[in-house]
């Protein structure tokens, strides 16, 4: 039986978004899989006073189980109700890759979903976000499409080049879909290993010229940053001093994000820094206290510091604490 969202107390992003627009900050789109990463997105949102994107991959889909994800959501739900709170929750399809994963979604109770057809010739890409967004949009659901590709790997989707958005394209490609929001490329990608630069090297800027010639063709358009993660050195290091072993990783600087977030980025996705945190933080009490053997033990430090982390990101870089 197909669950409607809006029984469940989500909302879709259109609201979310104009709000973000006129406030000129952006809408936190964190990716979860177990429900120590839930129950942290959920509270630094609370905590916040932030809307908040709950993202699911394909791969997370398959990792905790349908059926367990639709609970876990209106878990989160009731959380939030039980705090007094009245912060707008999406829940949301991340790199949704065919026409029946984004059906099966909305069946089951998403309010967003995102096809990617980026990786597909323009023409199909184009027919395969259509036919997305008539079915969606019969059940009130929103859509994000993607033009350009990112470089990198997360979950199911891996390109090893980055094609940027061409600005000449989207006029079209959003007037022949009917799509509420785009997915551009302007030089995030995904994946810890976004630059490879030497030591002393700087990072390179964002594509910024791109993304004002596309706000220039899309006055008032949603637009969404995929692969946004920092990568904060301070994690990486904790990672590589417990053993690990992430060299010369590199993510996007916040202040370009914060910069980004100021524009007609409405949505801004964060995955991996959320991994790199629960990463160091197991690695540091494996290392520390080699007995224990409790997960809770190891799941509960790092889900305080994804709570901080995610504030920090809500509050200093997206602009979104305060707007729920």
């Amino acid at each position: 039986m197909a669950a409607s969202y809006k029984e469940l107390g989500l909302v879709n992003t259109r609201e979310m978004f104009k709000k973000a627009m006129a406030g000129k900050y952006a809408v936190p789109a964190y990716n979860f899989n177990n429900m120590e990463q839930l129950q942290a997105i959920i509270t630094a949102c609370i905590e916040s006073k932030s809307p908040v994107i709950l993202q699911v991959s394909s791969g997370a889909r398959k990792y905790a189980n349908q059926i367990l994800l639709k609970h876990m959501a209106m878990g989160a739900l009731e959380i939030v109700k039980d705090a007094g709170s009245k912060i707008p929750v999406a829940l949301h399809l991340d790199h949704g890759d065919t026409y029946e994963l984004c059906v099966s979604c909305i069946e089951s109770g998403f309010s967003s979903v995102m096809i990617d057809g980026s990786g597909k010739p323009f023409a199909e890409n184009v027919a395969l976000t259509k036919k997305v967004v008539e079915y969606a949009h019969k059940h009130d659901v929103t859509v994000e499409g993607e033009l350009g590709v990112l470089a990198g790997i997360e979950d199911d989707v891996s390109h090893e080049k980055s094609h940027y958005t061409h600005p000449e394209e989207v006029q079209e490609f959003v007037k022949k879909t009917g799509v509420d929001s785009l997915a551009i490329s302007i030089g995030t990608s995904h994946g810890a290993y976004k630059f490879k630069v030497a030591p002393g090297e700087d990072l390179p800027e964002l594509r910024f010229d791109i993304l004002e010639e596309v706000e220039k063709r899309l006055p008032g358009f949603s637009i969404v940053l995929h692969g946004s993660s920092s990568v904060p050195k301070e994690y990486v290091d904790l990672i590589n001093k417990y053993g690990g072993k992430l060299e010369q990783t590199a993510g996007v600087p916040e202040d370009q994000l914060r910069k980004a977030a100021q524009s007609a980025v409405c949505k801004i996705n964060i995955d991996t820094d959320g991994r790199l945190v629960v990463t160091a933080k197991i690695r540091e009490v494996f290392t520390n206290s080699p007995k224990e053997f409790d997960p809770r033990k190891y799941l509960g430090p790092a889900r305080t510091e994804l709570v901080k982390m995610y504030k920090h990101k809500n509050e200093h870089v997206l602009g979104s604490a305060g707007k729920a």
